[in-house]
């Protein structure tokens, strides 16, 4: 299955947001192109919150470009066979954590946010995943910092959107 069939699929089975859902489908249906950073339309991207082995605190990166704290994530790539590989790698890469593991039942949340030129969308799927006991993050190339926030700190620090994917991958815990 490629991943454009898989983004469908999973797409299609999410239970919720059902406007933003359709919106993401119509958007693959426009564009064949649509998960790709090629796609200037706009492109489907997959993010993880990382929260930590106790389930009290969620690990946030100081993204290098955007200079907000956000949860990992990015645009898929040619080797990810699913969109939930794509948002596993993403997490893994830019947290240094191996060993990570999805929340079960697939996406928690769908966001769409707008981007400068030459981008303009990024309908990501958003994931949560639990690090393993002992996990200690690695600052990737991407970031500028790493750092783990107990669930009430997170509004003090990052956006609307972040807070919403707590919320949601909360509610799936």
């Amino acid at each position: 299955m490629s991943l454009y069939d898989d983004a469908v699929l999973v797409l299609k089975g999410y239970e919720g947001q059902e406007e933003l859902r359709q919106a993401y489908l119509d958007h693959l249906a426009a564009h064949p192109d649509g998960m790709w950073k090629a796609c200037h339309a706009g492109h489907l991207t997959a993010s993880a919150l990382v929260i930590d082995p106790s389930r009290e605190r969620v690990l946030l990166t100081l993204h290098r470009k955007l200079r907000m704290w956000l949860q990992m994530g990015g645009h898929c790539e040619p080797q990810d066979t699913s969109v939930q590989a794509a948002a596993l790698r993403e997490a893994t890469e830019e947290s240094g954590i191996a060993g990570l593991t999805l929340l079960p039942g697939g996406p928690v949340r769908l966001d769409r946010h707008a981007l400068p030129a030459p981008c303009h969308w990024h309908l990501d799927v958003q994931y949560a995943v639990v690090a393993p006991p002992g996990a200690v993050q690695e600052i990737s190339d991407e970031s500028l910092d790493l750092r783990w926030f107990a669930y009430g700190e997170v509004a003090d620090v990052a956006d609307d959107s972040v807070v919403r994917l707590l919320e949601a991958a909360l509610a799936r815990i």
